[in-house]
């Protein structure tokens, strides 16, 4: 009896393909632009922190979406009717800055950018039958977070255009006490910035792994016999991961001490120094 075999399927052609040349390098690259979150509780200095990257001889235009910096001697582009109002705008801001004289953009802050994302998205997006929604919750079980996170990534996209010409980027949030996952033992609580985490919108998530640095700014804290937190006043930046926060850094080591400005004005901007020296040269 004859036997019929399954010839296998044919291999892939690819002799179509155009021949690039690639080029190789070794060694650390010292010219990159630097990609940095800050981010911890209101009223704890985080503009300011920004504004202070002057001091490496740097030039900062801040993209104030919610009046952070009202208080600050710095240059902005403004919410309002001559400013940024919604998400378009804002992205409108980000292309026309590639090519402007600044050194560095800071998005002040991304927690409200977040909103002017769902703004847009609740504006645009119709459900799959071609309805508007007024809430996320309207486009169907985790789908509204989806829109939101997709339509987040265009906005990465515009971010990462400045870097490759050559801009350092701030992105500042506030802080939210979220619960982490601990597959080793009890979940816990840790600061982390305010933006949509879910298991299939993970906007925290990608914004961390985006990031050369994340860095979080905290009120200093003990506890005293009696259980309550007290603390002086003082502030610290952090920027390796620890269980109390999220934080990240490809060389920085920390913490740094954080005092007023005002006072003790150099090292205040100590972390700045560090980055640039290890990073991208200033001036």
């Amino acid at each position: 009896m004859a036997t019929t075999t399954t010839a296998p399927p044919p291999r892939p052609n690819h002799t179509g393909l155009t021949a690039k040349s690639f080029d190789t390098s070794r060694g650390r690259l010292t010219d990159t632009a630097q990609r940095v979150v800050i981010y911890g509780p209101g009223g704890v200095g985080k503009s300011t922190l920004a504004a202070l990257i002057k001091t490496v001889g740097l030039g900062n235009l801040f993209l104030d979406l919610e009046s952070e910096t009202d208080d600050l001697n710095v240059e902005r582009i403004a919410a309002g009717e001559n400013g940024i109002q919604n998400f378009e705008d804002l992205r409108a801001a980000l292309r026309m800055l590639a090519s402007s004289k600044y050194d560095v953009v800071t998005i002040d802050n991304m927690t409200k950018a977040e909103q002017l994302i769902t703004q847009w998205v609740l504006a645009n997006v119709r459900t799959q039958k071609g309805t508007k929604v007024t809430s996320l919750e309207g486009y169907g079980y985790g789908k509204g977070y989806t829109h939101v996170y997709e339509t987040f990534l265009h906005l990465l996209g515009d971010l990462d255009a400045l870097t490759r010409a050559g801009k350092h980027i701030i992105l500042i949030c506030h802080d939210v006490a979220a619960t982490v996952p601990n597959p080793e033992g009890d979940d816990f609580l840790q600061y982390q910035p305010r933006l949509i985490s879910t298991r299939n919108a993970d906007i925290r998530a990608r914004l961390k792994e985006w990031a050369r640095h994340v860095l979080f700014v905290s009120l200093d804290k003990a506890v005293d016999s009696d259980g309550k937190a007290t603390g002086g006043g003082t502030r610290t930046i952090y920027a390796q991961a620890l269980p109390t926060h999220m934080a990240k850094s490809r060389f920085l080591t920390g913490p740094y001490d954080y005092p007023d400005p005002r006072q003790r004005h150099e090292e205040a901007a100590q972390v700045w120094r560090d980055i640039f020296r290890n990073g991208k040269k200033s001036g």
